[in-house]
């Protein structure tokens, strides 16, 4: 049992004792003592005053008393005003130091088969152009949330749904049909994502120039839309794919399969994974199948030029369209199909949908579409709606070519590393392989953590610099603190020390407070999963990670003469390390051994 609960259910045998009240010791939930008050832990006193029939100081110095003759772990208390501080009795520290350090998988919550099975999806790419950094944020937001949501006892399904239909995937493949000269993976050197990326940036030089064009003849913007040949050979080639044309299918399959061996390539180097892929391609059908099923129930409407529709104003919201007049579906109708497959295919309780805050409207009408089609989670569905990334220079465009991909950016982030790491001789010593290992590790931990310790419903803007360095809140610097801490256990054990006996131990201030921030973890993931907040497991990480650097600096470990207190820090050295890395991989971010 933590301290916490520890505490809490001692204030709750006080008040029944005292005052005759039954109180829930859920709902007493001690917080860290404020600095500028001698204390560990604080109680709010306030919600017994009523029934006490006495001042707020009066409560508290009663509950404390209570507390100091009854509880072994409060040692004293003040009180100021309607808080009750409680100092716990530093022995005591030790057992709870001892219970994290035997507590397998300390933190964690272990699903088991009454759990509920909650479905995540991220990522969402499109087969016209490889992932630039928005995929990035998305791709870790959600890989982190689903390891955050495992780690309270969740089953979870990793989930991810491919845009690979439509007019855009068309404007790749014509423009690589008109000027791709045959261009392959293989015969350009290039990763197949950018290749075909490469080809979208070409079409629309082309149709801007054909525009650019026509106007100058006299048109207006909107007649020369309407009058490219370019756009209308992109719009044919869509109606050709649909009517399952086979060279046009069978180019798609091709452009597609380059497409998807470069995602592979991505998602590897960045540390994601997916249970299972949706392709828009098999589920928009199933969509339309689903509505028209709607239609007959009555729960849609159709309008006189045969287009179907839902009526929202009950609810709040205008009515949406669902199928075009000449029968084809919207992003809406490609969801309902995704949600029928995925239902058919895992009993879910949850849905939770990685998206952008763009697409806020979206998910407000899917929930009540799919609530209204029969699906239990529809109502509940949660959009993880999170916001943009944009870097010091402005706002990316996919279609001008001015988006920065995922593959340069981790590129970028570990050519950084190296650079900043040799200048500050953290590399000496290393053999070529070590500091490439080294230069990844730190390099993508830095990109990671500067996405994920921002409150994710925030935009917010990315700086490479910024996020590679080795002081302040940085994954550099909690990596460099951990290989620290396992570089002082690594000659602790050279030198015959092991962690002894440390129960009488006395912790001293700095100690307690680095084993208080330690118990508080399994909180801090709970709470990051009721929040769905990643930026809750950064931000403990580092204030961890102070802790310890605070404590290494004033405590002596390998140097202290009393064996006791030397095991107890050993043991502080080692769990704190443990917590670390547990942490630091609920936000898929490694930490290195050597640094």
């Amino acid at each position: 049992m933590s301290i916490d609960n520890i505490i809490s259910q001692a204030v709750a045998n006080a008040v029944k004792e005292l005052y005759g009240v039954d109180a829930n010791p859920e709902t007493i939930q001690p917080q860290t003592t404020k600095k500028e008050f001698e204390g560990n832990l604080t109680i709010v006193v306030f919600p017994w005053v009523k029934a006490a029939r006495k001042s707020p100081e009066a409560v508290g110095k009663e509950i404390g008393d209570w507390l100091v003759d009854n509880e072994p772990a409060v040692s004293r208390y003040n009180v100021i005003k309607g808080f009750l501080n409680i100092v716990i009795e530093p022995s005591f520290w030790s057992s709870i130091l001892n219970h994290i350090a035997t507590t397998p998988n300390y933190g964690l919550t272990q699903p088991d088969d009454a759990s509920p099975l909650v479905m995540v999806e991220y990522s969402s790419p499109n087969t016209n152009k490889p992932l630039h950094l928005g995929h990035v944020r998305n791709n870790l937001l959600g890989y982190s949330l689903s390891e955050i949501l495992k780690a309270c006892g969740n089953k979870v399904v990793k989930t991810n749904i491919v845009n690979d239909r439509g007019i855009h995937i068309c404007k790749s493949m014509l423009a690589w049909k008109k000027w791709g000269n045959g261009a392959t993976p293989e015969s350009t050197g290039k990763k197949g994502d950018h290749l075909i990326g490469d080809f979208y940036v070409l079409f629309d030089k082309h149709y801007k120039a054909e525009l650019e064009d026509l106007q100058s003849k006299g048109m207006t913007k909107e007649e020369a839309e309407a009058a490219s040949p370019l756009m209308s050979e992109a719009r044919a080639m869509l109606r050709a794919w649909e009517a399952k044309d086979p060279e046009v299918r069978k180019l798609w399959e091709t452009m597609n399969s380059w497409v998807y061996a470069g995602f592979d390539a991505t998602y590897k180097r960045m540390g994601v994974n997916f249970d299972k892929i949706y392709y828009e391609s098999e589920t928009y059908l199933e969509g339309k199948e689903k509505v028209l099923e709607g239609l007959e129930k009555g729960l849609m409407y159709r309008k006189e030029d045969g287009s179907v529709w839902a009526d929202l104003t009950p609810d709040g919201l205008d009515h949406k369209l669902l199928l075009r007049s000449d029968g084809t579906s919207v992003y809406m109708t490609q969801d309902i199909g995704t949600a029928k497959l995925r239902y058919q295919d895992f009993p879910i309780d949850k849905m939770i949908y990685v998206v952008g805050n763009e697409q806020n409207y979206h998910f407000q009408v899917l929930s009540l579409l799919l609530d209204r089609l029969g699906f239990k989670w529809g109502k509940d569905l949660v959009h993880f709606s999170y916001g943009m990334v944009e870097l010091p220079e402005g706002k990316m465009k996919s279609r001008e070519g001015t988006v920065v991909d995922a593959d340069d950016l981790m590129d970028e982030m570990v050519n950084t590393a190296r650079a900043v790491s040799a200048e500050l001789g953290k590399l000496d010593g290393c053999t070529p392989e070590e500091i490439d290992s080294i230069t990844e590790t730190i390099g993508l931990g830095a990109l990671k953590y500067f996405l994920l310790k921002v409150d994710p419903r925030k935009n917010m803007t990315f700086n490479p610099k910024e996020s590679i360095d080795f002081n302040g809140n940085t994954g550099p610097f909690i990596q460099y603190t951990y290989a620290r801490i396992k570089s002082v256990l690594r000659k602790a054990a050279e030198s015959g020390m092991t962690i002894g006996e440390y129960a009488t131990a006395q912790p001293q201030e700095r100690e307690i407070i680095l084993i208080q921030r330690l118990a508080d973890f399994p909180n801090v993931v709970k709470e990051a999963g009721a929040n769905y907040s990643p930026a809750l497991i950064a931000n403990y990480v580092y204030e961890l990670v102070k802790e310890y650097n605070q404590f290494y600096h004033d405590c002596s470990i390998l140097k202290e003469e009393d064996a006791t207190l030397r095991s107890l820090r050993l043991a502080l050295s080692e769990v704190t390390a443990h917590v670390i890395k547990t942490g630091m991989g609920l936000l898929g971010i490694t930490v290195p051994e050597r640094m």
